[in-house]
């Protein structure tokens, strides 16, 4: 693990029935039957009636408990998986590192979820999350002009890589705000997105199977598809005001995805991982399956254009054509930056993942490269994958199945890299400033060394602003002075004291020594 200096916290300051009703059988050449296409119009007639860009609803959100989360082990129980540092170095971007390490390896034993940890690897916040649940693309948003925490909690459907479940919305205080799911009748929500946009909506992805004819692609005639969703949720009533359906636009022969023959298997044509706002309001929505980004309009659903796959818009110039891509993004109007992961939506590449800016000209319809990063070690990251472009220009980068997050200058050197434990990997990661506020209180547990030494842990989940501990101990629980004092040192700080006395507790303080917590006393081994 590095051993450079912490990073001062004042650098941390800076810086939403698929189809409602019955769906009837897809016949290959026809499309939709008369019943299936009315049902499937009334499940999308009223999906613009909501203002997005005029401030939506202000009710309460919704929230309930979510399963999976574990709300019963006490603070004293959570191990956060071991975050290693593999390279840092000075002129990092402002803020604190966002993963969700989750257990992909048979025989792995350890606990995962949500994990902040700072530049030397230290978690400041932990959720432990229980199989067969995992979470996913943990990360800092904005709602309602706060600063919050998102991420899904789901339970793999035993399908080619999506899930089942909800997306939680947490306040600097780590309280539940709100939670997500999918509206029309659809499954929980996928774990791929949870984006929540600039007016206050929340985009997410979803999975429908529907009944249909493959035979036309070498599957079965009762054979069945995944509908790649796209649905914006107005957040505080779980109302869908927009649903974009891959079936309703993208043919399935442009997948790259041989069709299944066993009709069990609902054919995974498209695999939709990535919904987007783009600098002008519309969607870019990109199917892994189809290895094609969709510039979608935001009303309509109709799609604008199409880039890369089989049927693009847009003539490839050099170094652009990419495979099986993860998290299309806006870099700049006409400008997508895509994480190119080089395989799974066609042939792989055998070239490493990489993360590349394209510049797109929608008049002489030529797609041109502008930059390409990829790991000096030529990390090939076979799915999930992600980037964060940084205020100071620095890109951010999430190397997914190969459990690997990274920095880069905005001339594509490595600053710094890190990795989750062998077993593990993360779907996205990313690093943001944060000021975490829990309004619990401190923790403190103690045990007797010996005659004269007490072994204490002081633990604050969630508290960003601790730059020390102090420790009193005292011969009544009213009667304390201070026997030990320590820096910060992660979740767990590990603090030796002199002291045979029988009561403990731990005061925080912050960097100018202000106390900003204390612990209930508590007894020496207790």
């Amino acid at each position: 693990m590095s051993s450079v200096p912490r990073t001062p916290r004042s650098r941390w300051r800076r810086g939403l029935t698929a189809l409602t009703g019955a769906i009837a059988v897809f016949a290959a050449t026809a499309g939709l039957t008369a019943a299936s296409a009315t049902a499937h119009h009334e499940a999308h007639s009223s999906r613009f009636s909501f203002d997005r860009h005029h401030g939506g609803h202000l009710s309460p959100p919704n929230v309930y408990p979510v399963p999976g989360i574990d709300y019963t082990t006490p603070l004293t129980g959570y191990q956060p998986p071991q975050i290693t540092v593999l390279k840092s170095g000075p002129h990092l971007a402002p803020g604190l590192n966002f993963v969700a390490p989750k257990i992909t390896a048979a025989g792995v034993t350890g606990q995962q979820g949500p994990e902040i940890v700072d530049d030397q690897g230290r978690p400041f916040y932990f959720q432990p999350v229980t199989a067969p649940y995992t979470a996913t693309d943990f990360r800092v948003q904005t709602y309602r002009g706060k600063p919050v925490l998102t991420y899904n909690v789901g339970q793999s459907t035993g399908g080619p890589g999506h899930s089942q479940g909800v997306d939680v919305i947490l306040d600097q205080h780590y309280h539940q705000i709100a939670t997500v799911s999918s509206g029309n009748g659809l499954e929980p929500a996928d774990q791929h997105e949870f984006r929540i946009t600039p007016w206050g909506t929340a985009l997410i992805t979803d999975y429908h199977a529907v009944p249909y004819d493959l035979t036309p692609y070498g599957g079965p005639a009762n054979g069945q598809v995944f509908d790649g969703v796209a649905q914006e949720i107005d957040i505080a009533t779980g109302k869908v005001i927009w649903q974009w359906d891959s079936l309703d636009h993208v043919p399935l022969s442009d997948s790259y995805i041989p069709a299944p023959t066993n009709p069990a298997t609902p054919w995974d044509y498209f695999h939709i991982n990535a919904v987007n706002p783009d600098t002008d309001g519309n969607f870019l929505i990109s199917g892994r399956g189809v290895s094609t980004i969709y510039k979608v309009d935001s009303h309509t659903g109709n799609i604008i254009w199409r880039l890369g796959g089989k049927s693009s818009d847009f003539t490839l110039g050099a170094g652009v054509k990419f495979n099986g891509q993860h998290n299309a993004l806006p870099e700049a109007p006409n400008v997508v930056r895509i994480f190119d992961n080089g395989n799974g939506g066609g042939p792989a590449t055998g070239l490493p993942s990489r993360v590349i800016d394209v510049k797109l000209d929608t008049k002489t319809k030529t797609a041109t490269l502008v930059s390409a990063v990829q790991h000096p070690a030529g990390i090939i990251s076979n799915s999930q994958g992600n980037s964060q472009r940084l205020p100071d220009g620095h890109l951010f980068v999430g190397w997914g199945s190969a459990g690997r997050f990274s920095e880069f200058d905005g001339s594509g050197n490595l600053l710094w890299d890190a990795s989750v434990p062998s077993g593990y990997d993360t779907y996205r990661a990313y690093r943001s400033p944060w000021v975490g506020e829990p309004l619990t209180d401190p923790t403190a547990t103690a045990e007797q060394v010996d005659s004269s030494h007490v072994d204490v842990d002081a633990i604050w989940n969630g508290a960003t602003e601790v730059a020390h501990w102090r420790v009193l101990a005292g011969q009544h629980p009213w009667s304390l002075q201070q026997v030990g004092f320590a820096a910060w040192n992660g979740l767990d700080t590990a603090i030796s004291a002199h002291t045979s006395a029988p009561y403990v507790a731990v005061v925080a303080l912050d960097d100018s020594g202000r106390v900003i917590g204390r612990s209930p006393v508590v007894a020496v081994g207790a």
